[in-house]
């Protein structure tokens, strides 16, 4: 089945809705009047979700096996639970969040799926009511008593929650139906007991009824008889038919008994902890697979509603059993409730997903543990054991050149046609680049000798209160790199030298590389028992969701496209990222240039490697040059090159017959193409580059010392040069043995970042029974913050 559905905002439907809603949702009969009307001033102004085309065709049968699967899901209950629907105070619906979840069931409604409701609140609905009408009448009754309009306090009863029920349910479905109506979308009211269950007749008539109401595009609503349904029995459960005592067991049996794919349980916890949520040592359980119950804690149930946590594990693992996925997720905080039921439909990593199926290797979260663990024993070797590390990875690379070329060649084999030319390019090892990877790692073995530990500052606070400023490892990286398979090694080796732990993740175009690189990796840590301090990505997990992982990643180093870069800046959660989105690269030719150099610059920047961050992107040529024998050559060099030009708007309006004009000056071609602009000065240069460049490279070229130290000091860039190619910024070519990035961070790194790039500082006192209260205006000692020498720091 084939549904379109186009959205746009709902913020201003809801801030209109909830006010109304507030006054009216106690009447059913005047909520639906209201509803009809504006209905039609409101219809299809939906959602902030754009246009979507879903393909769904599933055979019910197994459950998913990974999150990346629960796309295809059609059919989808959605549980929530009475801390969702209810307010705090536990008197009155959280409307807000309801209207948020009503939005996102609608919008996959109208993506084809078949979404049904299990909801609870009828309760609480009704306990708000009854308390209004208890209210209401008690003073009526204490004011013709006491002739006073001035009212004493009252007491109200405990309320029954039957009763509740019964005075809630009508008031529940007219919100419903309120809501709903907004996209054209109709709900319909299921009350259901356990005996309905037994009921074989019962059992065939209410599936029959719910396929009727899918196939006619209705939303279920269905709930429990709270009015009339008696208390649950313990341990009630027959013959592996899971009996219905609360919500939890309701939408499990209905899902079931409904073949759906996947039953969202929404409550007020992320998911399941493997202890208490709130102890110190609780963790979230990304993926709970049958069994695993016995390392998990349950704690008390939910401050509402009758289940608590180990109810929704039974009722998730029997719905698992009868072959529905289920996830089990957090549908009351304030920054995801607007968004959690899509964000699981679309396979990102939302509460604990139950799966059938065990992955063959650790997961993510174990890897970052055994990469913190393994960083932290690697960060106590000594330097001399580190550089061997290094040492013996750079002979593994041209000992086992044939067996890593083999598998490149796999890769090259699988991409060809997929990758465009450049991407190939970056794919591609050689003999010279395993060679140049070989003689770059061990220029980082000999810097690393002096990296981790090294005092950068002493101070004597007082007499024998000495203090020293130390290098140490930042802790976890996170590095994710596309295409380029040669990055590996080079940012093993890094994270070894400093002592970090690294976790890998490459893109799947070179997935036969990278593997038998990192099995290559592990093998030279090994020597020293530290193996596990390197791992390699290999499950499903999407960037983005590796980019949460805030508690395990102290740092993320994208390498790879500009748009990779946004993505990763855009998706990670409280982890600094270093790096650069773009590298839009300029070269200024000035009027005192050398006719000499400057063919050899611009060719070598934009022509020696066009796809690499580096080139050149954006020629400056001052207005001087133009119809000079330089700038024939320079255009006649580029032509023989077959280098595309595009006109800038002033260099444009130059010419009779111009190239292309550019459509914009803040390109990264990454290929062979090349803006050309022109400029009145120097000065004009710099502003140009400070407008539309990206902070990367920029180069002046001139024989001009004044012109050039001015360029030098005022282009606000990680790297400017003077007389070179653009192609130098690079962490080999400036001695750093490699690098693992290029930064345009005004923190921290800038520029190529080598092993400096990787270490922070931590500060080490050493003192003899100090306290603060002797320094003070009383006290016996007085600070005398004495620079003490530092050790000189080995260069060899």
């Amino acid at each position: 089945m084939l549904r379109q559905v186009c959205c746009s905002g709902f913020q201003p439907f809801r801030q209109r809705l909830l006010p109304w809603l507030q006054s009216t949702a106690l009447s059913r009969s005047r909520a639906t009047d209201r509803v009809q009307s504006s209905a039609i001033r409101h219809v299809r102004s939906w959602s902030n979700i754009p246009f979507i085309t879903v393909p769904l065709s599933r055979t019910h049968g197994k459950s998913f096996a990974h999150r990346s699967e629960l796309k295809h899901a059609k059919r989808i209950v959605v549980k929530l639970g009475s801390a969702v629907v209810t307010r705090g105070d536990e008197c009155g619906l959280a409307l807000g969040r309801l209207a948020s979840i009503v939005e996102q069931v609608s919008v996959l409604q109208n993506q084809g799926r078949e979404m049904m409701l299990v909801t609870s609140g009828a309760v609480a609905f009704g306990k708000q009511r009854l308390r209004h009408e208890i209210l209401l009448s008690q003073s009526v009754r204490q004011a013709l008593h006491s002739g006073q309009n001035q009212l004493k306090e009252m007491a109200i009863p405990v309320l029954e929650a039957r009763a509740c029920a019964a005075a809630g349910q009508s008031g529940l479905m007219a919100l419903y139906e309120a809501m709903f109506t907004q996209y054209s979308i109709c709900a319909a009211q299921i009350l259901v007991t356990n005996l309905d269950f037994h009921d074989e007749q019962k059992r065939r008539n209410l599936n029959g009824t719910l396929h009727e109401l899918l196939r006619m595009n209705i939303v279920p609503i269905v709930n429990t008889n709270d009015a009339v349904v008696p208390p649950a029995e313990p341990n009630s459960d027959l013959q592996g038919v899971i009996s219905v005592k609360d919500n939890d067991s309701l939408a499990a049996r209905l899902a079931v008994e409904m073949k759906t794919d996947l039953l969202i349980v929404l409550s007020d916890v992320e998911g399941l902890f493997d202890s208490p949520p709130g102890s110190d040592d609780a963790k979230l359980i990304d993926i709970f697979y049958p069994g695993d119950q016995q390392s998990v804690t349950f704690g008390t149930k939910s401050r509402v509603g009758m289940g608590g946590m180990e109810a929704k594990v039974k009722a998730a693992l029997w719905a698992l059993q009868g072959g529905t996925s289920v996830v089990i997720a957090n549908g009351t905080h304030p920054k995801v409730s607007g968004h959690v039921i899509t964000d699981i439909v679309e396979g990102k990593k939302v509460g604990t997903f139950f799966s059938e199926v065990k992955p063959a290797g650790p997961t993510v979260e174990q890897q970052g543990e055994m990469a913190r663990s393994g960083g932290r024993m690697l960060a106590t070797l000594e330097p001399e054991q580190r550089a061997e590390i290094i040492h013996h990875l750079a002979d593994l690379l041209t000992d086992q050149r044939e067996e890593i070329l083999l598998a490149n060649k796999k890769d090259l084999e699988e991409a060809e046609g997929r990758l465009a030319a450049p991407l190939l390019k970056r794919l591609s090892l050689s003999t010279s680049k395993l060679n140049s990877l070989a003689i770059g790692l061990r220029q980082i073995a000999a810097s690393s000798q002096d990296s981790v530990g090294r005092v950068l500052r002493r101070t004597r606070i007082a007499k024998n209160l000495e203090l020293e400023q130390v290098t140490v490892p930042i802790g976890v990286l996170l590095v994710i790199f596309e295409s380029r398979p040669d990055c590996l090694p080079q940012v093993a080796a890094l994270a070894i030298a400093s002592g970090n732990g690294l976790l890998l993740k490459g893109g799947k175009e070179a997935t036969h590389s990278n593997r038998i690189l990192h099995l290559l990796a592990q093998e030279a840590l090994s020597i020293h028992g530290v193996k596990e301090a390197i791992q390699l990505v290999n499950t499903r997990e999407e960037v983005e969701d590796l980019c949460r992982l805030d508690k395990m990643i102290d740092l993320i180093i994208p390498r790879g496209s500009s748009q990779l870069v946004r993505d990763i800046q855009k998706a990670a959660k409280g982890i600094p990222v270093m790096g650069h989105s773009e590298g839009i690269c300029h070269m200024y030719v000035d009027s005192e240039a050398s006719v000499d150099k400057v063919t050899r610059l611009v060719r070598d920047s934009k022509c020696e490697y066009p796809a690499a961050c580096n080139a050149l992107e954006t020629l400056l040529i001052h207005r001087d040059l133009l119809r000079t024998p330089l700038f024939d050559q320079i255009i006649d060099m580029l032509r023989v090159e077959q280098v595309k030009i595009h006109a800038g708007p002033k260099f444009a309006s130059y010419l009779t017959f111009s190239p292309s004009e550019v459509k914009s000056l803040r390109t990264e071609y990454g290929d062979l193409e090349l803006c050309i602009e022109v400029v009145d000065s120097v000065q004009e240069a710099i502003d140009h580059i400070h407008k539309y460049g990206s902070s990367h490279t920029d180069v002046i070229v001139t024989e001009n010392e004044k012109t050039a130290e001015f360029f030098l000091q005022h282009v606000d860039s990680a790297c400017v040069f003077w007389n070179a190619s653009t192609r130098f910024s690079d962490g080999y070519r400036f001695g750093l043995g490699a690098e693992v990035g290029i930064s345009t961070s005004r923190i921290h790194a800038r520029g190529p970042v080598g092993l400096e790039g990787l270490l922070t500082t931590k500060w080490l006192l050493r003192g003899q029974d100090h306290v603060v209260s002797d320094f003070s205006e009383h006290g016996n000692l007085k600070y005398l913050h004495e620079n003490l020498p530092v050790p000189q720091r080995n260069t060899n």
